[in-house]
């Protein structure tokens, strides 16, 4: 019999993911959220992007500079996340999101990361992986200017998982059993 987790009545649950990317932010918030009947809210530049009709890619260089970019996903991923009980994954939520009831933290190895982008976007393994490697290093750059914040200082996560040798749905399980030992969901079937 398929298990099914609930809120407790009166509650609101907001449960904050992040990660670098290709740790499996996006796959898990997504799971995670079905799996407990919440709304996901995963805004990114991917968003924007496809908003402005114009490449990824070019998003990320013109994030270099103008941090316009970097407010309007943070404010608005904020913002409905603030509305009512949810799972938000973002590259910030765990440092943003004050008020999650708990605080994922995800990572992996760059080269395994790397590997997961390659088998989700295509392209060339080395490219991948340089672009990755720079992508990090600006994202780290513009988080401590914009709002001082290290992300590569995640300690204070509720709860930090390894996603290198982990399947999606064997990290999303490893995420129930936290929230049900904290009481903030419960099991009804």
């Amino acid at each position: 019999m398929k298990e099914d987790y609930r809120v407790p009545q009166d509650k609101i649950l907001r449960i904050a993911i992040s990660g670098a990317s290709g740790c499996g932010n996006t796959t898990v918030s997504g799971l995670l959220a079905e799996k407990l009947r919440l709304p996901c809210i995963n805004y990114t530049f991917k968003n924007i992007a496809k908003e402005l009709n114009i490449p990824f890619t070019e998003i990320i260089q013109r994030a270099k500079t103008d941090f316009s970019y970097d407010k309007k996903v943070d404010t608005k991923q904020v913002e409905l996340a603030q509305k009512s009980s949810c799972v938000l994954g973002s590259r910030l939520a765990i440092w943003l999101l004050k008020e999650a009831d708990l605080k994922v933290y995800l990572f992996a190895s760059e080269e395994e990361r790397a590997k997961r982008v390659q088998k989700r976007d295509g392209g060339e393994l080395s490219e991948i992986k340089a672009f990755t490697a720079m992508r990090d290093k600006e994202d780290t750059r513009r988080y401590k200017m914009l709002y001082n914040i290290d992300n590569s200082n995640y300690q204070f996560a509720d709860l930090i998982i390894d996603t290198e040798k982990k399947s999606p749905e064997e990290i999303v399980e490893l995420i129930i059993s936290c929230l049900l030992s904290k009481n903030l969901i419960v099991k009804t079937a």
